[in-house]
């Protein structure tokens, strides 16, 4: 770390007898006197976060929560006067709940629940950065200056609320829409994005560390509101839908269509069409080019690095890895590790996986023949009981354990909870389960989503997915009647298509024209679909 020298004669002049703290908090003063005023523009941000109510009572959480250690030493009294001074940190309201503060907007409105309102400038920086990397959503809303899309659209959604998905909240909004937000995941909010929207009018529920309750209170308070029916959905997981279906099912009389982003929400839609009880269309975004080549596999093989090093620092050279899974997120997490040194193996159901795995230079085996011998299991499923308490039992001292599969039934965390187990709370979103023998392993955030819990993901690919969910609104939304049955559907190729173009600009990108002979000769349209409707 650099050190600036009038920063260098405080800790000097520190071991000065004659030094006494009034005079080096005058000093202090004046050398800060310059930067005061940069200090004073920037936003206060949330200190501590809340843990989820369901971590056992014994984690503790060793990031500040703005109770400071009482120092004798001068040196120390230093750092903690330089540290408070330059800290943006507030945490005077870390321990009451959101659902316990009456919060409203500059505007009066205090339709939302949130951590803190006061970090709206802090979020709007995010979502503008956001916004440089995600073209395609900019596009769109440039498109449809003269026409609204999605006028008279009531969104109801329920995704991780972060500086991404904000960009096509609002670019849903600039198309027509209005929206009410709550959160997918627990820990995946970003509080002063959360603060950023409500500032802007958004109903959004939701923040980081919410409990269990807390979670389906958001939806709950997303959905059941006088005056206010949704006509369609979005979301990423199906926890949303379920909650409809179970608590509201009479509103579905009024909802044209559902958007689902995830594999596991995605097989809860064809669960309920297998059963017969899917009573809208439903819009399978997983399945979609622009999703599966590009979300799951080019953003998972960057942001797995990204949550492994914030959480625990590990270093990847040499490492022996597992990744249970070898589909796009599987591929993408495994391409990454080997990259940076590891030594990696995969475990696979699926034969056709299995082989790529192969032919790529893994090793597939079964979890139980490497268990004792990793030091990282990384799950890509997005199934449940991948690793169970037996693994876990079998597993070395200080093996790293995650989730980059959507779901959080993956990983038999529940198994954990149990009289023998110590849970220590390392770090945010980082627990030692620790055995009775003394061996420990190092959990990251629960066992829920790793990238989206502990780190960020890349917002240009990002921008690929949302641009995805937002024509798939457009398409159910207006569709005629008649055009999409109560079933599951994939986005039409020409539209996955239309996604990828929207985005190569920002590359320089160049596309080859067909010649009206080449087309002929193909059978195509020399302005595409260029693929078939069944190419994944």
């Amino acid at each position: 770390m650099h050190i600036h020298t009038h920063t260098l004669a405080v800790f000097v002049l520190l071991n000065s007898d004659c030094l006494n703290v009034s005079a080096l908090l005058l000093h202090q003063q004046i050398q800060f006197a310059d930067q005061k005023q940069e200090f004073n523009k920037r936003p206060s941000k949330i200190g501590r976060r809340s843990l989820s109510r369901s971590i056992s009572q014994s984690s503790t959480d060793s990031y500040s929560s703005g109770k400071q250690t009482d120092f004798i030493d001068t040196t120390q009294t230093c750092f903690l006067f330089i540290s408070k001074s330059a800290s943006y940190t507030d945490s005077s309201d870390d321990e009451t709940s959101p659902r316990d503060k009456q919060q409203k907007n500059s505007k009066g409105n205090g339709d939302f629940c949130i951590k803190n309102i006061k970090q709206a400038d802090f979020g709007r920086r995010e979502i503008e950065i956001a916004e440089q990397e995600m073209p395609a959503l900019m596009a769109l809303r440039k498109r449809a200056q003269g026409e609204k899309p999605l006028a008279g659209a009531k969104i109801v959604g329920c995704t991780h609320i972060t500086a991404q998905t904000a960009v096509l909240m609002e670019t849903l909004s600039a198309l027509g829409a209005q929206c009410r937000w709550a959160a997918c995941n627990i820990y995946s909010t970003q509080n002063e994005v959360a603060a950023a929207l409500a500032e802007g009018g958004f109903s959004v529920f939701a923040w980081k560390g919410e409990s269990e309750d807390d979670f389906w209170w958001c939806i709950d308070r997303c959905v059941n509101v006088e005056g206010w029916q949704p006509n369609m959905i979005l979301d990423d997981g199906g926890d949303l839908t379920h909650w409809i279906y179970k608590k509201y099912p009479s509103m579905f009389k009024k909802i044209k269509g559902i958007v689902e982003e995830s594999v596991t929400g995605v097989h809860r839609l064809y669960q309920l069409s297998k059963a017969g009880k899917l009573c809208v269309p439903a819009m399978n975004v997983n399945d979609s080019v622009t999703k599966q080549k590009f979300d799951n596999l080019y953003c998972c093989r960057e942001s797995i690095l990204d949550g492994l090093k914030r959480t625990t620092d590990v270093m990847f050279g040499g490492k022996q890895v597992v990744v249970c899974g070898y589909g796009e997120v599987g591929k993408g997490c495994c391409a990454a590790l080997k990259a940076m040194g590891s030594i990696v193996y995969v475990t696979e159901i699926d034969p056709i996986c299995a082989l790529q795995a192969c032919m790529d230079g893994f090793r597939l085996v079964k979890l139980t023949e490497v268990i004792r011998q990793v030091d990282i299991v990384i799950t890509c499923t997005g199934n449940k009981n991948v690793v169970v308490r037996e693994n876990l039992d079998r597993m070395k001292n200080g093996c790293i354990v995650c989730n980059m599969g959507h779901s959080n039934t993956e990983i038999d965390v529940a198994s954990l909870r149990t009289p023998e187990l110590t849970w220590e709370r390392v770090r945010s979103q980082v627990d030692h389960v620790i055995w009775p023998d003394g061996k420990r392993i190092v959990l990251l955030a629960e066992g829920r989503l790793l990238n989206l819990s502990c780190s960020t993901v890349p917002t240009f690919v990002l921008s690929i997915t949302a641009t995805t969910q937002a024509l798939a609104l457009i398409e159910l939304y207006n569709a005629p009647e008649g055009r999409y049955k109560q079933d599951v559907y994939l986005l039409p190729k020409k539209m996955d298509e239309y996604v990828a173009s929207l985005h190569l600009p920002t590359f320089d990108a160049h596309l080859t024209e067909l010649s009206d002979e080449q087309a002929k000769y193909l059978g195509l349209n020399k302005n595409g679909p260029f693929k078939p409707n069944y190419y994944r």
